[in-house]
């Protein structure tokens, strides 16, 4: 019981993610999508969301920043995705996701929600490279298919 509670709290602290985005400069405020990683873990996101992890050695790295520059420009897309963005700037906290995806500097790494790494990169990429991807994957496909076919399920209004 205590640990379906504790489950359960860890999977709506990673859906309400607000509380933390004042602390950090380089998220931008009341997003729904970017979050710092803290004592997230990736079982937290199975099923439920798509983690990207952005990993560097200082929130000072401009790397980072001009990731996160380049995933609030496409926000609305990476939000479509049950996208979630997360951040470690701090090796020495040696946090759960720094420790199970052991990132050497800067490293964005895309996990799907089956909890599979899809992607890792030493540099920032665009979200229309990040969503190809993601876009590409059996769950995403799934995804795309039932929209569409609870969509032509929906009666017309006349």
């Amino acid at each position: 019981m205590t640990r379906t509670i504790r489950t359960f709290a860890i999977v709506l602290t990673s859906l309400f993610p607000f509380t933390v985005l004042a602390a950090d400069p380089a998220q931008p405020a009341e997003s729904s999508v970017f979050s710092t990683a803290n004592d997230a873990t990736l079982d937290s996101f199975r099923w439920v969301a798509r983690p990207i992890i952005v990993f560097a050695d200082s929130p000072d790295d401009p790397r980072l920043q001009q990731q996160i520059d380049l995933l609030k420009d496409g926000e609305a897309m990476l939000a479509d995705r049950d996208v979630v963005v997360l951040t470690d700037t701090d090796p020495a906290a040696k946090s759960p996701l720094r420790i199970k995806l052991r990132p050497r500097g800067f490293q964005m790494v895309l996990i799907d929600k089956d909890g599979g790494v899809k992607l890792r990169k030493p540099s920032p990429w665009t979200v229309r490279e990040i969503t190809r991807i993601i876009d590409q994957t059996p769950l995403r496909l799934r995804e795309v298919e039932e929209r569409r076919e609870k969509r032509n399920a929906q009666p017309a209004n006349p």
